[in-house]
């Protein structure tokens, strides 16, 4: 028997239910990031001492532009899980886009989104 070109329905049944996992968790997350950019959470400074509030305006900036950066990354996290649900409906997930051949198991286990295989990722650099 040849090499496999493609993985069968259950394996990609199993890694559908992975990366929905992750993406729950991931829109999560990016929404707890949201919130704490807005200060949709409620902890903020409206409530305490002008003298605290001088302090705490530097601290919240940077908080915020933290948080920014950490949903921005969270949101192109998200894009790339829902790009690995398109191509297990597909059928294509798992197909290195270098090579054409099966990316491992193991690799996609560890970054469900992968598109390429640890060799044509090591040949990039």
């Amino acid at each position: 028997m040849g090499e496999k070109n493609r993985y069968s329905d259950e394996e990609l049944q199993e890694f559908k239910e992975l990366i929905l996992e992750k993406l729950g968790k991931a829109q999560a997350d990016y929404e707890m990031y949201k919130n704490s950019i807005t200060m949709g959470d409620g902890n903020d400074t409206q409530d305490t001492s002008p003298t605290f509030k001088v302090l705490e305006e530097g601290a919240a900036t940077l908080s915020k532009e933290e948080a920014g950066k950490l949903a921005q990354r969270q949101l192109k996290f998200i894009q790339h899980l829902r790009a690995a649900l398109v191509r297990i409906e597909n059928k294509t997930y798992g197909i290195c886009r270098e090579t054409g051949k099966l990316i491992s198991k193991e690799r996609l286990r560890a970054v469900p989104h992968a598109t390429l295989s640890i060799d044509a990722k090591n040949n990039q650099r």
